[in-house]
């Protein structure tokens, strides 16, 4: 049966664990993503969501044909697969998007880098060709973030009937960092995106970025951003036919859509047993002395180093704060499968352990890190916190700052980054930091 509402997403709402007798046992997937979609969706009983098989499982269920209702998974090939989401998403655009790349010595835009670009279309084609196969006349599509961002032109030529959405989770990048890219490459993403009837964002800065990088006038056609006083900003554009001729003016509409939390359901989850132990072995290792909480991975846009810096340079300049104060760090290990992120995480712990060697004492011991999935701990330090610092480089949004206050027992400043997406919402609520 042709579907109404279609999700195309990465990473999907399930996947599959092969048992010791070879039976597959499908598990719900974790992720803020996953809950989200996952509840707008269950009102709607005939909605698809169509994602990547992650897992030799989840590849050996669709080889077999297991699937669960409302789900399809896309066998796509390991080496394409790599080539797209690590090659491409997580080392090209990712970086660009978050302005993380060391400009006098990359990017390199080699052969590697082409034969890696190839793959991440094929990846895209795949999901988009499972889209018009899927959709029902005029069906609505919801495209997920900048692993598919090329889904929407390409859905657009099989399929001119479908209301095509793509929303992206991540930063988009100013023209200059946009502009790093070869051209063809920039006019293929860009194009990509116009495929859609409207592009969502986190905040309007992350959407003017994008209409600020969209005026194009290239083989592909020729794209004029505009800017309305009473509405949302958009792209107007003309795509080149195959005949060689520019086809009719289609318009993109661009637009914000802040994330929240649940502080209820927060704030209960924070209070189960399993986060009160963890609150006891906090407190009886920090005592009396104030908190300084951060919760992030391992990701370089979040600028945990640069933390860690800013508290070893308290605890330097202000001499008077020393066992006084505990800096509670959270640090989950994050794309370990990247070298580049392994060593970031290392010198993490390195920083980490310098400071307390330098600072610490037999009674107090400055810095609590733990470079671990723990999420209990982070609920539970939640808790504790007397100031939340948030200091991203450059974020999506971060709905750590909007977490730890919700959870804090006692209230808690929060330190919060210019580069972080929540800055457009809580900047009037915070202390507001440089991310450098």
């Amino acid at each position: 049966m042709a579907s109404q509402v279609l999700v195309a997403a990465n990473r999907g709402p399930l996947s599959y664990v092969l048992d010791d007798d070879g039976a597959l046992t499908a598990r719900r997937g974790g992720g803020g993503l996953v809950s989200g979609l996952s509840a707008a969706l269950a009102r709607q009983p005939e909605a698809l969501w169509i994602c990547a098989a992650l897992s030799d499982a989840d590849r050996e269920a669709v080889r077999r044909g297991v699937s669960e209702p409302g789900v399809r998974m896309l066998d796509i090939d390991p080496t394409t697969y790599d080539d797209a989401y690590n090659g491409i998403a997580n080392s090209v655009l990712w970086f660009t998007h978050h302005h993380l790349y060391d400009v006098p010595r990359e990017p390199v835009f080699d052969a590697r880098f082409r034969r890696q670009w190839e793959a991440y279309a094929a990846y895209n084609h795949a999901f988009a060709v499972a889209l018009a196969e899927e959709a029902g006349e005029g069906a609505a599509v919801l495209v997920q973030d900048y692993h598919l961002a090329l889904v929407p032109g390409e859905l657009r030529a099989l399929r001119p009937d479908l209301k095509i959405g793509h929303f992206t989770h991540t930063p988009w990048a100013s023209p200059d960092f946009l502009g790093m890219l070869p051209d063809d490459i920039r006019s293929q993403l860009v194009w990509g995106m116009l495929g859609a009837d409207r592009l969502g964002f986190h905040t309007r800065a992350w959407a003017a970025e994008f209409v600020r990088g969209a005026d194009l006038d290239d083989a592909r056609g020729c794209a004029d951003p505009f800017w309305a006083a009473d509405s949302s900003p958009g792209v107007h554009h003309r795509p080149m036919g195959p005949d060689g001729r520019l086809g009719e003016r289609r318009t993109t509409d661009v637009g914000a859509y802040p994330l929240g939390v649940d502080g209820d359901d927060l704030r209960a989850l924070a209070h189960r047993p399993v986060v009160d132990d963890k609150l006891a072995a906090l407190r009886a290792e920090v005592g009396d002395r104030a908190a300084i909480v951060r919760v992030d991975r391992t990701e370089l846009s979040k600028n945990v180093l640069r933390g860690l810096l800013a508290y070893r340079e308290l605890l330097t300049s202000h001499p008077e704060w020393r066992e006084r104060v505990v800096h509670l760090a959270s640090a989950y290990p994050s794309r370990q499968d990247l070298e580049v992120y392994r060593a970031y995480t290392q010198s993490v712990r390195d920083l980490a352990a310098e400071i307390n060697a330098e600072f610490g004492t037999p009674q107090w011991q400055p810095v609590l890190v733990s470079v671990e999935d723990d999420f209990a701990r982070s609920l539970a330090a939640y808790r504790m916190a007397d100031v939340a610092l948030v200091n991203p480089v450059r974020d999506g949004m971060n709905l750590v700052a909007k977490e730890i206050p919700v959870v804090s027992e006692a209230g808690c400043a929060l330190v919060l980054s210019t580069g972080a997406g929540a800055y457009e919402e809580l900047r009037e609520d915070a202390l507001t930091v440089n991310p450098y």
